[in-house]
């Protein structure tokens, strides 16, 4: 697993969006607009169990993540690796990601929805700046 240096968990830590890239079952890319969170060197993102990029991630697990620095859009991130899929019961990621966002809850859940986090396990990690 690749680490994050201080550089990269800022602007993870940040309220920057994040594209999330995996592969569809035909090969092709599919690429969603996701929050995330930092869990010491791994990226959280949460989604629902029906949506395309649960089934991609479960079917391949490989996931390119790439986040620029609203502050400074010259600075970016892009992190390489795998994902691994847990139901969220709780559904603390939503409302985690919703405070961090946007400083307020999240809208209730749908009856029967079942929420997954995502947890990227980095492999890489290339991170872009005008300093470098």
């Amino acid at each position: 697993m690749a680490t994050l240096d201080e550089a990269v968990r800022r602007i993870l830590d940040g309220t920057n969006f994040a594209s999330v890239a995996t592969v569809r079952a035909d090969g092709a890319p599919q690429v969603s607009v996701v929050w995330v969170k930092r869990d010491e060197d791994t990226v959280l993102f949460s989604t629902t169990a029906g949506r395309q990029k649960a089934k991609n991630l479960t079917a391949d697990p490989r996931v390119s993540v790439s986040i620029y620095d609203l502050a400074n859009p010259y600075e970016s991130v892009e992190i390489r690796g795998n994902a691994e899929l847990t139901v969220d019961e709780d559904k603390w990621l939503p409302r985690e990601l919703s405070h961090k966002y946007l400083g307020e809850d999240p809208p209730k859940a749908e009856p029967g929805e079942v929420r997954l986090i995502v947890r990227v396990i980095p492999e890489k990690v290339i991170r872009f700046a005008p300093d470098m």
